[in-house]
C-alpha cells in the first residue's frame, strides 16, 4: 500500500513569508502561500472516468475527507480530463467552499452545468491573471489537449503561475517539453517551488506528457528552487511501473544538483524546511 500522512496542522500564526504545500496524489495539491489557500487539480472520487464501475482506480485513498479540508482561497483546473476535474469533487467542493473555480476558457461550461454559481467561475485564457486576496494568479501555457467523452479540445488547457508579495508557486498541469517554460521562468519567475507532472508517460505521446527527466529540465528552465513531482503513484495511466517516474526524478535531479520533496500523500512540505526525500516508494515497490 502506498503510505498517507494526515496533514500536520497549520500554525494558527504562520510566519508571513511561509510557503507550504500538501501533495493528495496524482495532481490535487493544497498550496498554503502567505495566509491564503490554493487547491488544485483535485479529485476525490474512487475512478478517474465517466463511470463509477470502469476506468483507472485509485492505488490508495485520499489522505483526508473533503469535509476535512481547511477554507480555501480559490480552486485551480488545469484542464478537464478526467483525471484532473472530477464532478462528484466539484460538486462536494460546491457545497463545503465558498471559493471561486479558476478554469481555462470554455471548462467554466462544465461547471456551470454542475450547479456551480456563476459568480464563483472565473474563466481565463493564457497570459490573463486574477487577484484572490493578496495572490495574483496567472493562467501559462501548456503543451497538451483536452476533451470528455468523445469530445476533444473544445476547451483550453493552461499551466498556472501563484505569485504573492514574497513567494511564486508554478504548477504545469500535463504537458509535454517545449520552450515555453523558458518564457515562463523569464517573465513570472523565479519560483520558491514547482509542481511538476512525472507521470503518465510514453514515447507515443512525449508531445503531451513530460517524461521525468524532461521535468526537471523544465523546472531548470523556469529559474524553480523546490521541485515537487506530482500526477504518479494515484492512477495507472500509463505502461511504466508507478513508482518508475520518481526513480528516475531522483536520478536526474541528483545529477543536475536540483533540490527535489517527495512527500508521502498528505505529507506537508514547508519550502524552506530541508525537503522530504527518504525513498519510501522504493520500500513500497
Amino acid at each position: 500500500p502506498v503510505p498517507l500522512l494526515r496533514p500536520a496542522p497549520v500554525p494558527q500564526v504562520a510566519p508571513e513569508r511561509e510557503l507550504s504545500v500538501v501533495w493528495y496524489g496524482h495532481a490535487s495539491t493544497l498550496v498554503e502561500v502567505e495566509g491564503h489557500r490554493v487547491l488544485i487539480d483535485p479529485v476525490w472520487s474512487d475512478r478517474c472516468s465517466p463511470s463509477a464501475s470502469f476506468g483507472p482506480r485509485r492505488l490508495h485513498e485520499p489522505p483526508v475527507r473533503l469535509d476535512e479540508l481547511p477554507p480555501v482561497d480559490a480552486i485551480l483546473i488545469s484542464h478537464d480530463h478526467y483525471d484532473h476535474l472530477d464532478m462528484a469533487t466539484v460538486g462536494e467542493l460546491t457545497r463545503r467552499q465558498s471559493a471561486p473555480f479558476l478554469v481555462p476558457l470554455g471548462v467554466g461550461a462544465h461547471l456551470d452545468r454542475w450547479g456551480v454559481p456563476e459568480d464563483r467561475i472565473v474563466e481565463l485564457d493564457w497570459s490573463q491573471c486574477h487577484r484572490v486576496g493578496g495572490l495574483e494568479i496567472t493562467a501559462t501555457a501548456a503543451q497538451h489537449f483536452s476533451g470528455r467523452g468523445l469530445r476533444r479540445d473544445g476547451t483550453l488547457w493552461s499551466s498556472w503561475v501563484i505569485a504573492g508579495a514574497h513567494r511564486r508557486v508554478f504548477y504545469t498541469g500535463d504537458s509535454g517539453y517545449f520552450d515555453g517554460y523558458a518564457e515562463i521562468g523569464a517573465e513570472h519567475g523565479p519560483f520558491d517551488v514547482t509542481l511538476m507532472q512525472i507521470g503518465a508517460y510514453d514515447r507515443a505521446w512525449a508531445g503531451i506528457h513530460m517524461f521525468p527527466e524532461e521535468a526537471v529540465a523544465a523546472h531548470l528552465d523556469l529559474r524553480g528552487e523546490l521541485l515537487l513531482p506530482v500526477h504518479w503513484a494515484t492512477f495507472n495511466l500509463a505502461l511504466h511501473d508507478w513508482a518508475e517516474p520518481v526513480d528516475r526524478l531522483w536520478a536526474e535531479a541528483k545529477a543536475r544538483d536540483v533540490r527535489i520533496a517527495v512527500p508521502r500523500p498528505g505529507e506537508r512540505v514547508v519550502v524552506d524546511d530541508p525537503p522530504p526525500v527518504d525513498g519510501w516508494w522504493q520500500a513500497v515497490a
